[in-house]
């Protein structure tokens, strides 16, 4: 059974710090990512990363500001966020695939999710 649970969001002020964290079981991945929606709006990659080289992937909104990482041992992948905005807010969601090697931009490249986590930034 392949499970991927989030945790770590909540609420924060602008400005501040919140590291989420994804543990994957059930199987490995070749790549896993961050997404984050918000209501009435697609799904936006967040950052990647693939698996066995820890090269990553940013989008150009975070930056400088997000950085995503993983634990090889703990099979877990963070996304340590800084200098929160308001717009950051959204849920923000784990994905992983086993068969992409690329770190891809797009949702849909992605067989295995998250529950999401909310994360609310406040002005």
């Amino acid at each position: 059974q392949v499970q991927l649970v989030e945790s770590g969001g909540g609420l924060v002020q602008a400005g501040g710090s919140l590291r989420l964290s994804c543990t994957a079981s059930g199987r490995t991945f070749s790549t896993m990512a961050w997404f984050r929606q918000v209501p009435g709006k697609e799904r936006d990659f967040v950052a990647g990363i693939r698996w066995s080289t820890g090269s990553s992937l940013h989008a150009d909104s975070v930056k400088g500001r997000f950085t995503v990482s993983r634990d090889d041992v703990k099979n877990t992948l963070y996304l340590q966020m800084s200098s929160l905005k308001p717009e950051d807010t959204a849920v923000y969601y784990c994905a992983a695939d086993q068969r992409i090697i690329l770190i891809s931009i797009r949702p849909t490249a992605y067989d295995y999710w998250g529950q999401g986590t909310q994360v609310t930034v406040s002005s």
